[in-house]
């Protein structure tokens, strides 16, 4: 199988540092290099891509503006962002489980991002990353408002493919660590992504944070059990239990009396 990759990026050290990388992974092919959007746009129109090293911040037209014409297409080539270290960036990147490279970027880093490529393209996955890097994009250009849309999905990262999961399956979110664990009934899906990172996407009239390891649906909310001394835990509607802090304990007792008033 040969991967055919572009590589977008308006400074030459860049282009040249991922050219020489490239040379020690057999089976990838770089089809073309381009110095800017238009030049990539022309490139793609004149080459089969499978996978496109974007530089994000590049005068003229954005990485961003690329990425999003490429979210509209059924089957995009597959993006790995290049990007200098820049905390927001590196977020959003995880939040949406899309793959990214940081300036000055080491072996082990790319040979990661070229694995993760060649089994999403293994698998035909162009679909649901196209989704996932679209979901992206909008929240980009969410965030430049002065009142950024509260998330109604997000992507999630499995061996060979990104699934997109509607926040309004999810039930509740656990923290586990560097992970979060979404329940959604008979069904739980590990993101690798901090609980804290998420949370400021969510709605806060659907999800309540009841405890630091613990976010609730609140259409979920059914009973507050007191264990002991300080000590509280949550039945949901699903018979699930969760742990509630005591300083969360007054609000979710406000949301469930809120939720119990007749409409």
């Amino acid at each position: 199988m040969t991967i055919h990759a572009l590589i977008v990026d308006d400074e030459e050290p860049g282009r040249a540092n991922l050219r020489y990388a490239l040379q020690d992974h057999p089976g990838w092919s770089i089809v073309a290099e381009c110095a800017s959007v238009a030049t990539a746009r022309a490139a793609m129109d004149a080459n089969a891509v499978d996978v496109i090293f974007l530089d994000i911040q590049m005068p003229r037209e954005t990485g961003l503006a690329l990425a999003r014409e490429l979210s509209t297409q059924t089957a995009p080539p597959l993006v790995i962002f290049v990007t200098a270290f820049n905390a927001h960036a590196i977020e959003a990147f995880d939040l949406h489980a899309l793959d990214y490279l940081l300036k000055p970027f080491d072996d082990r880093r790319l040979a990661l991002s070229l694995e993760r490529a060649t089994a999403m393209l293994k698998q035909r996955q162009q679909a649901g990353y196209a989704q996932a890097m679209g979901q992206y994009v909008k929240a980009e250009d969410e965030a430049k408002k002065e009142q950024p849309a509260y998330w109604q999905q997000i992507s999630v990262r499995s061996v060979g493919r990104i699934e997109c999961i509607q926040l309004a399956d999810v039930l509740w979110i656990e923290a586990a660590g560097n992970y979060m664990q979404l329940h959604m009934g008979q069904r739980q899906v590990l993101h690798r992504v901090a609980l804290s990172q998420l949370e400021k996407h969510l709605d806060p009239a659907s999800f309540l944070r009841v405890h630091r390891s613990a976010i609730v649906r609140c259409d979920q909310l059914s009973q507050l059990e007191v264990l002991g001394d300080g000590v509280y835990q949550l039945v949901l509607a699903n018979q699930d239990k969760v742990p509630v802090s005591e300083r969360y304990v007054a609000e979710v007792r406000r949301r469930m009396h809120d939720g119990l008033r007749p409409a």
